[in-house]
């Protein structure tokens, strides 16, 4: 535990990387037997053939025996010290029969074309090769990018892009550009008309990621072109996952890791290189970090905005249904750093998911989790019923209808009572009160002054009480 925390201090320390350097690979030298149709460079007794059209720019490195040459009506041979040519007419012994030996066309060769770059964060370390791995759009040089075009050797490369393709300087035959103006020079030259051709120019001077917490590489505008050079591979796994920037679904793991400003980019990718990465049972692991923006989603369906994460993309070497277990045992290790260190290194929060289909979200700290659990919860509350009454208001959605309730009206139609003027129900037909037609003739029993005493109201059947008759009282 003591070594890890002298890492972490030691790591505190060091400086932040502003951009990382980016070296193109092919190159159109003459010594390189890749270049000749054959496999092989031009012996003494081969005949060495450009063709008539081709436009290329051939950097010569030692001398060189050939029997003849045919030389194209655009290009240019570049000498290194002591490189040249001699014609052996006797021919030479060691060299065969001789052949026909032709340069090869690289016209294809595209800027856009991940494969064709490698990426390290120092220039000592792109010399001694060892470099980064990235997701395909970051493997094309960013905007804070360093170009390199290794300093003895030439080239040729198809910038198209529609638009200008913005670095932040290019190293050409050992030169730095970093001027703009000064780079624009020398593209009009007749080595940078052979040697960058297309639609697009480059275009130097950008300042590099002043940022500590890392920068987004924006290459998404030319995404299309960069995965139309990608062949992805089948994959097995149960879940395979799209990492922002690649081209690719994979098999791994995937870790997001939320940041606040104290977080340093630079510092934390050699953390997970020196805590572990360089564990032998992680060594085959393939580590790809990125800043990027993603897309936030309420209950994953509704965005309402923007967020910037560290991406952590963590490949391994396996196939088949073993593909991705070594990088989700790995990615649970960087989870459990983050929930012991995370806010010593500016983490807040992380979340990762693997290609097995398993998936968790860790907070720095030990309560905190909880605590945001809860915030989180309530937010999201919050803003779903935000989102409901938006909707409504707009007419997008529309609350169910209630069931219906019986009517006032319809109640007093069912009562005793009923409407004023309508007809009553009394239940039974009383020989009194409902048909006085029928009561006896006998006078003075149910006699015409009862009767004309009862009458029928609103209310009910209403009759004078004789006891309390107001005539009778008052007399």
């Amino acid at each position: 535990m003591a070594r890890r925390h002298n890492i972490f201090l030691f790591l505190c320390i060091l400086p932040f990387a502003n951009a990382l350097y980016k070296q193109w690979i092919p190159d159109t030298n003459y010594d390189n037997a890749t270049n000749w149709d054959k496999g092989s460079v031009p012996c003494g007794n081969d005949q060495v053939v450009f063709s008539a059209q081709q436009k290329v720019s051939v950097y010569v490195e030692t001398a060189h025996t050939i029997t003849g040459m045919s030389l194209p009506v655009d290009g240019e041979l570049i000498l290194a010290s002591g490189a040249g040519f001699t014609v052996r007419e006797g021919g030479d012994p060691g060299c065969g029969s001789g052949v026909t030996a032709n340069f090869k066309d690289s016209e294809s060769l595209k800027w856009f074309d991940p494969s064709l770059w490698v990426a390290a964060t120092t220039i000592d370390d792109l010399h001694s090769g060892t470099y980064q791995f990235s997701v395909h759009e970051e493997s094309v040089p960013c905007q804070y990018d360093d170009v390199v075009f290794r300093e003895t050797t030439s080239f040729r490369v198809d910038v198209s892009s529609g638009q200008d393709v913005p670095v932040k300087s290019v190293s050409v035959l050992g030169k730095k550009f970093t001027s703009n103006s000064e780079f624009s020079q020398y593209l009009s030259s007749n080595s940078g008309k052979l040697q960058f051709h297309g639609s697009s120019s480059l275009r130097v001077g950008g300042s590099g990621c002043d940022d500590t917490t890392g920068c987004i590489c924006d290459n998404s505008g030319n995404r299309d072109k960069i995965c139309s050079n990608v062949k992805c591979d089948p994959l097995e796994c149960k879940k395979p996952l799209h990492p922002v920037g690649h081209c690719c679904n994979v098999c791994g793991a995937i870790v997001n890791v939320q940041f606040s400003s104290k977080f340093n980019f630079e510092s934390y990718r050699q953390r997970l290189e020196h805590l572990f990465l360089i564990q032998h049972k992680y060594e085959s692991i393939q580590m790809a970090l990125s800043k990027v923006s993603k897309e936030q989603r309420l209950l994953r369906v509704i965005p309402f905005g923007t967020t910037q994460e560290i991406q952590v993309l963590l490949l391994d070497q396996k196939t088949g249904q073993e593909a991705g277990k070594l990088a989700e045992a790995l990615a649970r290790d960087v989870m459990q750093d983050v929930h012991n260190q995370g806010l010593n290194i500016g983490i807040t929060s992380a979340e990762f998911e693997a290609s097995s289909g398993a998936s968790s979200s860790e907070a720095a700290g030990n309560n905190t989790g909880v605590v945001v659990g809860a915030v989180l919860g309530s937010l999201l509350g919050v803003g779903l019923l935000a989102v409901v009454v938006m909707l409504y208001h707009r007419g997008i959605v529309r609350l169910p209808k209630m069931p219906s309730i019986p009517s006032f009206s319809k109640w007093k139609n069912s009562s005793d009572i009923g409407e004023l003027g309508g007809p009553l129900d009394h239940g039974f037909d009383n020989p009194i009160f409902d048909k006085p037609n029928m009561m006896p003739e006998e006078p003075g029993l149910y006699g015409t002054e009862m009767v004309n005493s009862i009458t029928l109201t609103q209310s009910g059947v209403h009759f004078v009480n004789p006891a309390y008759d107001e005539t009778d009282f008052n007399a």
